[in-house]
């Protein structure tokens, strides 16, 4: 019965679903993934880098993480043109509060107004919802770091570790048996890896398949990085040195 009510934003079906917003996280699912870790000492977001063609010009930026102000930035699941109008907009809520107020917007409220730009486009008639996720890491005065996920309907949540898109249940339950809130940054670090790596489902990790962009507070101001490839390897190398010394025991 679903064709009676899937054509339409604006429609409930009689178990009050909406299913172009059911189809756009179904989208997000078949991305790829992304693990985002909350620590005291910064923010972790690795993300799996999906390479189509060898054909392909390497992209002159990261198709998965952006930077959307000095104190925050994000990892995207889901289309990425649809990823780009909405990263063009969150640049200009942060902006627009930094013009007024002359301070960086909090986080939480960047991420709410976001959330409630995507919500209207679920409630009128002739749009679609945006088909991303979006996972965001970031520091304010107020709350110091943050990790949300955003999804297309409009809702968010903060989480202390989660992932999104392909087998994010998989890397959700990780996550769930292997998080310790008093983590160091070194095991934060292989725990990103560890779970991305699950969550791709793949026996060759490598730096070509893997991106790690962390935000720490380093002299009073923030800082986002990408790791280079010489650091994801030697992330790999210690997290399957440490898998490898488990199952020998």
């Amino acid at each position: 019965m679903a064709h009676r009510y899937d054509s339409r934003t604006t429609t409930f079906d009689p178990e009050g679903r909406l299913f172009q917003v059911e189809y756009a996280l179904q989208a997000i699912n078949n991305a790829a993934a992304a693990v985002g870790v909350l620590s005291e000492h910064g923010v972790i977001i690795a993300a799996e880098k999906k390479i189509s063609s060898s054909l392909l010009a390497p992209p002159k930026t990261s198709e998965k993480m952006y930077k959307l102000d000095d104190h925050v930035c994000c990892a995207v699941a889901g289309l990425t043109s649809d990823a780009n109008t909405l990263i063009r907009n969150a640049r200009v809520f942060a902006q627009q509060h930094k013009y007024t107020y002359d301070e960086d917007i909090p986080v939480e409220q960047l991420v709410v107004n976001m959330c409630n730009y995507k919500q209207s486009y679920t409630q009128h008639g002739g749009l679609r919802p945006f088909g991303v996720s979006f996972l965001y890491a970031g520091w304010d005065k107020h709350r110091g770091f943050q990790l949300y996920v955003s999804d297309p309907s409009g809702n968010y949540s903060g989480w202390k570790a989660t992932a999104i898109g392909q087998n994010f249940q998989s890397a959700q339950s990780a996550l769930k048996s292997d998080y310790k809130e008093d983590l160091s940054w070194e095991d934060s670090l292989k725990l990103s890896i560890k779970t991305l790596v699950r969550a791709m489902d793949t026996a060759s990790p490598s730096a070509k398949k893997i991106e790690i962009q962390v935000l720490q507070r380093i002299d009073g101001r923030v800082v986002q990085r990408v790791l280079s490839d010489a650091d994801v390897t030697t992330l790999i190398e210690s997290v399957q040195a440490a898998a490898a010394s488990s199952g020998d025991a």
